[in-house]
């Protein structure tokens, strides 16, 4: 322990004057809106031009160094606060290099310090700034190679009286510290919203994975069903045609295996799928005919339905995925338009089904809390079905408006 901690002080130094790279690790500011980066050009650009000014004049006036070298000081000790809200590190660097020249050039010259307060105020706001984005290690050896710069080189080389050193350390510390401190805080908001935001990402995931499930739950009655049919059909083949060839009979048979062993796949897997504590469906899955009823049930909400086209007769797939897609909508309504005037339309076009329900916006309190997934199950079996789905405010209320093929074939994967 004792042997480490020389070599955790030499690693600080090391990283602040030379290892550690000038772009910091973090930002103590967005500087994604224009009036921010504005904002901060001008009172880094004021603070700049101040200092230096100020540091030149009073090194020529005051100190009595030459003009060339008042200027070589003056610019090395307040120019750098122009790219310090960017490269705090670079900054300082630059400025700690000037003052170290100031007390090279000055020596033991008598003055009450080596440097202009104008270079020490704008030290310590990169100070501060440098202690806000940097590492800790970092912010060690830049405190440990600034007190040095500030407080033990000017008491031994330049007469600078101990007691104004330790003032002068003290300023430093507190510099670095409200750094540290407004630099921690705005790292952990920070990192509290990134956290937050991969929390929504996991969430959206797994809504998409649940509703999937939920839809492949769904979907299993109507797959079984033709398995089924498949299965029977080639198994009662043989009966209806006596004079099969034996190759034929050979093939139904292999068919009706393979239905059942699909059949038995299918079941299992569904299975899996389902919840610990979600029971089988015992019921039929709802389609496009028990419309009515589900307009019906919904007493909240004043509902109009409105079929447009001939009524045609849809694949079992389709069929329960409309149902669904307006079910949710309807609930989505009850749930954040309460009161409101719905409208479904259900439009049978010459290749594709379009589904609308528009909502007028509520009457009364919305409810807020946890539902379904809502759009992302719609999506899901839009997609599924190789559809479009709009969603989104209309008028004062919202809508959402589908339109589904009858049977283009589409692969949903193909999309991913």
């Amino acid at each position: 322990m004792i042997e480490q901690a020389p070599r955790s002080v030499v690693s600080a130094l090391l990283e602040a004057a030379a290892l550690a790279p000038v772009r910091p690790e973090r930002r103590l500011y967005s500087t994604d809106r224009t009036w921010v980066k504005v904002t901060v050009l001008l009172v880094t650009l004021s603070l700049a031009v101040g200092f230096t000014g100020g540091s030149i004049a009073i090194y020529i006036n005051v100190h009595g160094l030459g003009t060339s070298q008042s200027w070589l000081l003056g610019l090395l000790q307040g120019l750098p606060l122009l790219a310090a809200p960017y490269l705090p590190l670079a900054a300082w660097r630059i400025m700690a290099a000037g003052l170290l020249l100031a007390e090279v050039a000055l020596g033991h010259h008598g003055d009450f310090m080596p440097w202009p307060v104008t270079s020490l105020l704008g030290l310590l706001v990169v100070l501060a700034l440098v202690a806000a984005v940097s590492p800790r290690l970092v912010t060690k050896g830049v405190s440990v190679l600034t007190i040095s710069i500030l407080a033990v080189v000017p008491i031994l080389f330049n007469g600078l009286e101990p007691w104004f050193g330790l003032i002068l350390t003290a300023l430093a510390a507190l510099a670095l510290i409200f750094g540290d401190a407004v630099g921690g805080r705005r790292w952990a908001e920070m990192s509290l919203a990134e956290q937050a935001e991969l929390r929504r990402q996991d969430l959206a995931r797994q809504a998409v994975l649940e509703e999937r499930s939920r839809i492949a739950r769904e979907l299993h009655d109507v797959v079984a069903h033709h398995m089924s049919v498949i299965a029977l059909q080639a198994e009662a083949a043989p009966y209806k045609i006596p004079e099969l060839p034996e190759a034929a009979r050979a093939t139904f048979a292999l068919l009706r295996d393979e239905a059942r062993a699909a059949l038995t796949e299918t079941r299992r897997v569904v299975g899996l799928l389902r919840a610990d504590d979600e029971a089988a469906e015992r019921v039929p899955q709802p389609g496009m005919d028990r419309l009515p009823e589900l307009v019906a049930s919904h007493d909240g909400l004043r509902v109009t339905l409105t079929v447009v086209g001939a009524v045609r007769t849809l694949p079992e797939g389709l069929d329960l995925s409309a149902y669904r897609i307006i079910q949710e909508a309807l609930s989505n309504a009850a749930r954040y338009a309460p009161g409101s005037a719905v409208s479904v339309e259900v439009r049978y076009d010459g290749d594709r089904l379009r589904l609308a329900v528009r909502d007028d916006g509520p009457r009364g309190e919305p409810d807020t809390s946890n539902g379904g997934h809502g759009l992302v199950g719609m999506r899901e079996r839009v997609t599924m079905l190789g559809g479009v789905l709009t969603a989104g405010e209309d008028g004062e209320g919202w809508a959402v408006v589908a339109e589904l093929p009858y049977d283009d074939g589409h692969d949903p994967r193909g999309d991913r």
